[in-house]
């Protein structure tokens, strides 16, 4: 009889279990307390899976996988919407590319508008942007939501299409082990997912005031719309259009970054390796036979055959995975490394030297406004990958040439 590559963290007694698969990583206190608490709730389970990139999340725990019966918890599908990562190999190979990739860079850099605030906005939408926002649909969707929501801003998600965003997004232009180029990039729904999660989070809040219920809840933020409510329903025709919405703005920006790669290297086309999954989602799933709502928060899809991305942070390696079906991490995998000091932490604790020299290797941002995304704020990949080798197998394993922070 197999030894589960799980550990089991054991909430409370009437709690569901929880089955993480850390051995080899740290875990904070405060990613477990979060655990301790969702795994509480009488709609959670039948138990949470949690990925080793844990840690402390707003709202609930970044690498958890919460499956639900009959209900929801906006909080802790967060604010970043359909979050999650796109990539592509490409036939160019590392020895076609320049001795200095500043000009690819500063290209790639050109064509899509990073950060937040107006500056991570298109100043004048570029005319394929306009063609997929016309055939997507989307426009007369979020029309529909925001006539029964009218307090919710729906002004720029016309102009953030295409554009990446600010933290820990990015884009990358990668080499696999063969010497092949790949595009790799990370980022949501923008700002209008942002005010969708952060709208419904607060009216679940009221809810849980009006409610009277036989159980404790014993945070605000797991407050949760239960089925067959309007409010549920709401929930779920949001959440999903900011899910489509971010899978559409990724593919926008792939189609902008391979535009200025064309103008800068030489003639190449794309392999049929290419990935498009969300990392921060809610859908219904089937799960050993019964139907449940599985909330991922900072974890990917890993059903046996399918392709996801393992990103590591700035200078570490990243992983294109095939899953292989787990039963009991409902199948799912981790999202990246995940963090082991905060950002706060990281900005105090790692000096602008140890991050020069750690992104040595990389074309990136090599300043002070970065450091938070520095290797030494993530926990390391390699241990990350060998404490999930049940639950996915390693396809390609890529290191960075090219890094673009928003």
């Amino acid at each position: 009889m197999n030894t589960p590559s799980y550990e089991l963290l054991h909430a409370e007694q009437g709690s569901v279990p929880v089955k993480a698969w850390v051995r080899g990583v740290p875990v904070d206190e405060g990613a477990r307390r979060q655990l301790r608490n969702i795994a509480a709730l009488p709609h959670v389970g039948p138990w949470v899976a949690v990925m080793p990139d844990v840690h402390l999340g707003k709202g609930a725990t970044v690498g958890s996988v919460v499956p639900t019966r009959g209900a929801i918890i906006p909080a802790a599908v967060g604010v970043d919407l359909g979050c999650g990562m796109a990539a592509v190999r490409t036939t160019l190979r590392a020895e076609q590319l320049p001795d200095s990739l500043a000009a690819l860079r500063s290209a790639i850099e050109r064509v899509v508008p990073v950060g937040n605030g107006r500056g991570g906005e298109h100043r004048k939408r570029p005319d394929r942007i306009d063609t997929r926002l016309a055939q997507s649909g989307l426009a007369g969707q979020l029309d529909r939501i925001h006539d029964k929501h009218r307090k919710l801003r729906t002004d720029k998600f016309d102009k953030q299409m295409g554009t990446l965003g600010g933290g820990n997004h990015f884009i990358e232009v990668c080499l696999d082990e063969a010497g092949f180029v790949w595009v790799m990039l990370h980022s949501g729904s923008r700002g209008t997912g942002n005010l969708i999660g952060s709208y419904f989070i607060e009216l679940a809040r009221r809810e849980l005031e009006k409610r009277v219920l036989g159980f404790h809840v014993p945070d605000r933020d797991l407050a949760f719309f239960l089925e067959g409510e309007p409010l549920f329903d709401d929930y779920v025709e949001a959440v999903s259009w900011a899910q489509d919405y971010a899978r559409h703005n990724r593919e926008a920006m792939m189609e902008r970054v391979l535009h200025a790669m064309r103008a800068q290297l030489p003639k190449f086309q794309l392999e049929k390796t290419a990935v498009n999954c969300h990392h921060n989602y809610v859908q219904r799933e089937e799960h050993f036979g019964e139907s449940l709502w599985v909330t991922r928060k900072g974890a990917v899809s890993a059903r046996a055959g399918e392709l996801g991305i393992i990103p590591g942070s700035m200078g570490a390696r990243s992983y294109i995975v095939r899953g292989k079906g787990n039963d009991d991490s409902f199948h799912s995998c981790s999202h990246g490394a995940g963090r082991v000091l905060s950002r706060t932490q990281a900005r105090q604790q790692i000096t602008l030297k140890q991050h020069r020299e750690a992104t040595a290797h990389v074309e990136c941002r090599k300043d002070a406004a970065v450091i938070d995304e520095s290797p030494a704020a993530y926990k390391p990949i390699e241990a990350v990958m060998a404490a999930q080798a049940d639950l996915v197998e390693v396809v390609h394993t890529l290191r960075q040439v090219v890094c673009i922070k928003g």
